[in-house]
């Protein structure tokens, strides 16, 4: 949990992510289309991840615990939620100071 929040409030964007994981794969392919370069730590190459995945399940992300998605230091959610603000545009301006 100290290694999600640490990450989280350094960096603006951030997507916990497995290497296998295709929808992990999808949420960071639009993030660059968004052109933002989120902070992806793989939690599958990572010795804490276990404990990295359950953390994320406690704070309120779906199973499976990845993709996790924060933004400002705040949970944003999941494949769904980050689906479902892109295609109500509301994504993208939570983005903005983020975008190069």
């Amino acid at each position: 949990m100290e290694k999600i929040l640490r990450l989280t409030s350094e960096n603006g964007v951030v997507i916990f992510s497995k290497t296998t994981c295709c929808l992990c794969y999808a949420v960071n392919m639009l993030f660059n289309q968004l052109r933002v370069n989120p902070v992806v730590h793989e939690i599958d190459q990572d010795p804490e991840g276990r404990e990295m995945e359950k953390a994320l399940l406690r704070m309120g992300c779906n199973s499976p615990g990845v993709p996790a998605v924060f933004i400002n230091g705040k949970l944003v959610g999941s494949t769904n939620e980050v689906m479902s603000l892109h295609l109500s545009g509301s994504l993208t301006p939570l983005l903005k100071q983020y975008q190069s």
